[in-house]
């Protein structure tokens, strides 16, 4: 291993993400455990050079205060809290605030000095340790990806392809939520491209059938992952030795779908909504990253820059953001706008400013005028939002010239749309995704 390690116990803090990256912006890398890790589990983990136990509100789980064991002040790394008065150890800092800067500065000492660490965290480190703990875990066997073209898989797939090469067989589910050609990109990049070995299932009508008269956006996505999942446990079973399921989980997802001291935003059919008799063990080698690392990961992959800096797409794809139960119209609506607004912010060289941003489509009409008649058509919602790890979000204020123009040609194109809005609201109070 190339890189070395500071590990972060969760304790109920706020702000372990903030921790994390405190860490690596001191040049060393970082990963978040739960609290209740045991000794045997840290030790399994590479060159960890210290742990921070990180204290905070959310301290007590169903009405009992929680603590790391004792042990871990006895596993011979070097151990510094923080918000934790209990803590064992020798130095006990304040509670940590959203400040980077401020934690870096505080840990800086604990990380080079006590711990003895090595600034030696960058991607081209972590691409070697990762492939490493692949090809250790995995073996000879083989890795069934769930291939869905978005960033993170797509790093996953070029990442694993280093590591075992043939063996990884990866799955493009087509569930007919994907947005307008986005099934034949994929096919196009992976399987001409990258000569990846690539299976494509045309699942449409199975999910859509699933899927009628949901509105649950959550009940939504738990139906598009277990879908997923068994989909692919029906692919699996028509090839031999595979054990493993790569996945492009990334620790925002993680953090959304709940912890131990943290409620869930929203679940990720990846994290947590796996059908319990799921006979894969995962691998998921970008679980402690966030979205901007993942896309220097891609870089560092040689990925094609139109790969890497692809919008960012829900698991469940359009499905949450055709609101409420879904329509097959609306579904249409819903892509075809989005295609439109892609191509308008590409034209006005939004594509490259903005972080995301899609189209949403309400499962009500409202009143237009249409062919000099009344009419009753959809309303689209624009959203375009900035952030560097996903964690919060701030909206993009537009020219109007420009929403002017994306409004005409969706109205203008899409016959059964009748009004066009933008939302302006950050993350928090809103998540990114408008479901």
């Amino acid at each position: 291993m190339k890189q070395d390690m500071i590990v972060i116990l969760d304790l109920g803090s706020h702000e372990n993400t903030v921790v994390a990256r405190a860490i690596r912006a001191l040049g060393v890398y970082s990963e978040i455990y739960p609290h209740d890790i045991t000794v045997d589990e840290l030790k399994a983990l590479p060159n960890v050079k210290g742990i921070v136990i990180n204290g905070g509100p959310n301290n007590v789980v169903d009405g009992v205060a929680i603590d790391v064991f004792p042990e871990i002040y006895e596993a011979g790394i070097p151990v510094i809290a923080a918000g934790h008065d209990k803590a064992l150890c020798e130095v006990k800092l304040p509670q940590f605030a959203n400040d980077v800067d401020g934690i870096a500065a505080a840990l800086k000492e604990f990380v080079f000095e006590t711990c003895k660490a090595e600034a030696n965290w960058n991607m081209a480190n972590f691409v070697h340790d990762q492939i490493e703990l692949v090809k250790k875990q995995v073996g000879d066997k083989k890795v069934l990806l769930a291939l869905s073209g978005g960033v993170d898989s797509s790093v996953v797939a070029a990442l694993l392809l280093k590591a075992i090469g043939d063996n990884l067989i990866c799955v493009h589910v087509n569930h007919g939520l994907m947005r307008k050609g986005e099934s034949e990109s994929v096919v196009e990049v992976f399987k001409n491209q990258l000569n990846a070995n690539l299976v494509y299932v045309d699942a449409t009508e199975r999910f859509l059938t699933k899927l009628e008269g949901v509105a649950d956006p959550e009940q939504k996505r738990k139906i598009i992952g277990e879908e997923f999942i068994r989909v692919f446990e029906e692919e699996a079973r028509k090839l031999e030795g595979i054990e493993f399921l790569g996945q492009g989980t990334i620790y925002p997802d993680i953090i959304e779908s709940g912890t131990k001291t943290a409620k869930m935003v929203k679940s990720h059919h990846n994290v947590g909504g796996l059908p319990e008799d799921l006979q894969f063990a995962l691998v998921e080698p970008l679980a402690q990253l966030f979205k901007d690392e993942v896309r220097a990961c891609g870089v560092e992959l040689g990925l094609p820059a139109e790969m890497v800096y692809r919008q960012p797409f829900p698991g469940p794809g359009l499905g949450v953001r055709c609101l409420g139960a879904i329509t097959r119209d609306r579904l249409e609506a819903l892509r075809e706008s989005d295609a439109i607004l892609r191509e308008e912010f590409a034209k006005y060289g939004l594509d490259k400013k903005v972080w995301q941003y899609f189209t949403v489509v309400p499962d009500f009409k409202a009143v237009g005028v249409r062919n000099h008649e009344r009419s009753m058509g959809y309303m689209v919602v624009i959203r375009a939002v900035n952030t560097i790890d996903a964690m919060t979000a701030s909206i993009e204020r537009i020219d109007y010239d420009i929403l002017e123009a994306i409004c005409k040609r969706i109205t203008d194109e899409v016959e059964s749309v009748s009004r066009v809005c933008y939302e302006i609201t950050p993350k928090p109070v809103a998540t990114i995704e408008f479901e």
